[in-house]
């Protein structure tokens, strides 16, 4: 007799990825890999949401995630709405409880958030009956920029277990950095982040990764790096006086790749700055997937938004629930 493992769909919300499982993650990639395939055909469109709402509620500035889930929400033939915060209600004083509650009143079925402060997305998770997707909350978390990486990684090499992956840039302050580590690690990748000693958060080598200071150290045995966008906005530490200064330490360049493995994927989440973490030639070149990164992330989106919508109990905030199953 054998047991044999069976994931449930049972999660209402999508906030990090963190507290889901190996299965959890397979599941969506898996599922990310079938609605790969229709962005491809001539009608790019099914009809697995149609009938729902989703609200993309967005505190911060987006480009690339805000317009992949209203893309991948309509290909999947929901009914979109983009609340445009600085001429919303919030502006008056209401609160993130509030305006979520008002949202689910007006009977949408999913919200999709991005807010400045860690934790906003859990909190509104907590408060309202309906689905709530995090699309980057403060320093915490961004889930579907992790799984759209892994997914092109996985999509790229056909495997993820044994692989070197470095991640570069502003640790400190990056939700992308701490998604992708929780993700990657939980398949058996080896993780190298490297940064500006003062860019590297505290205890960060508990969460199973190695670190360095050093850029060419980190590209010497990487098969894919993740340039991260150095965050000067966020930088009141001064780590780097100037953009110039920071290129000179750590931005990857043509003459740094020629010293790496051959094959080296090279990742970015966007933005770009051009002349800071990264030089044009890298970022247009043949090892580059950021552009393939974007297109992934539709997939992924989708992938996440029928995920949380197939949620039978609205009412259910716990982790996935896995059933032993006895085969014989």
């Amino acid at each position: 007799m054998t047991k044999k493992k069976t994931v449930k769909w049972a999660h209402k919300d999508l906030l990090g990825l963190e507290y889901l499982s190996r299965e959890d993650i397979e599941l969506l990639l898996d599922t990310a890999e079938s609605f790969r395939e229709i962005l491809d055909r001539k009608i790019k469109k099914v009809p697995a949401l149609r009938g729902k709402t989703v609200v993309n509620l967005f505190y911060e500035p987006s480009t690339r995630t805000r317009v992949s889930f209203e893309v991948a929400a309509k290909r999947l033939s929901a009914d979109v709405i983009n609340i445009a915060v600085e001429s919303s209600s919030v502006k008056k004083g209401e609160t993130l409880n509030d305006t979520g509650r008002n949202i689910e009143a007006l009977k949408a079925d999913i919200i999709v958030v991005r807010h400045n402060c860690s934790g906003a997305a859990t909190m509104l998770a907590r408060n309202v009956n309906i689905s709530v997707i995090n699309a980057g909350d403060g320093w915490h978390e961004h889930p579907t920029q992790a799984l759209l990486d892994i997914f092109t990684l996985r999509k790229k090499t056909g495997k993820l277990e044994g692989l070197n992956v470095s991640i570069v840039g502003d640790i400190a302050h990056s939700r992308v950095a701490r998604s992708n580590i929780w993700g990657l690690t939980k398949f058996g990748v080896k993780v190298t982040v490297c940064a500006p000693k003062i860019l590297i958060p505290p205890e960060i080598e508990k969460m199973g990764v190695k670190i360095t200071d050093n850029i060419d150290e980190a590209l010497a045995d990487a098969d894919a790096i993740n340039v991260l966008r150095m965050q000067f906005e966020r930088d009141d530490m001064k780590a780097f006086p100037t953009q110039l200064e920071y290129f000179r330490n750590f931005g990857v360049t043509e003459d740094r790749l020629k010293k790496s493995k051959k094959n080296i994927i090279v990742m970015h989440p966007g933005p770009i700055n051009r002349g800071v973490e990264i030089s044009s030639q890298v970022a247009d070149g043949a090892n580059s997937v950021i552009l393939e990164q974007v297109t992934n992330g539709i997939a992924v989106r989708m992938a996440v938004l029928f995920w949380v919508s197939q949620t039978k109990d609205k009412d259910v905030h716990t982790k996935h629930e896995v059933v032993n199953e006895a085969t014989y």
